[in-house]
């Protein structure tokens, strides 16, 4: 393979006028969702759940980083438990793993509890819960 020679008369192309690195939200949703799992998985708050997640990018233009996102997370959580610690933690593991990830600041994450399961409610007979 021959070595790409350049031509010293030829300056390097500023930084505005080079290309972008752009991350799809569909990507940082992606990312968002996996980490409130991780967070409910590792913290063995609550049995694994399918968590999704929507997310809306702001771009800023001349920053180091790519923007900020706006995040929705959707879970499905044990009962009983104890929920505000379960969405501080998937809240805190989201925007730590969205910005090491994709190097997006994350000031908001909203944490929707879509279900909650209880051992109780999960046996066929269906009698009474006390």
């Amino acid at each position: 393979m021959p070595a790409v020679r350049r031509d010293a008369a030829v300056p390097p192309v500023p930084a505005g006028e080079r290309g972008a690195t752009r991350i799809a939200d569909r990507v940082v949703a992606k990312i968002a969702a996996q980490a409130a799992r991780e967070a409910l998985r590792t913290a063995a708050l609550s049995a694994p759940t399918d968590a999704h997640a929507t997310v809306t990018v702001h771009r800023r233009d001349g920053q180091r980083h790519f923007g900020e996102a706006r995040v929705r997370v959707a879970v499905e959580l044990g009962y009983p438990s104890d929920i505000g610690t379960q969405c501080r933690a998937v809240r805190r593991q989201v925007a730590e793993r969205v910005w090491a990830l994709a190097s997006m600041e994350v000031p908001h994450v909203a944490v929707d509890v879509e279900r909650l399961h209880s051992p109780l409610l999960d046996t066929t007979d269906r009698g009474r819960v006390r």
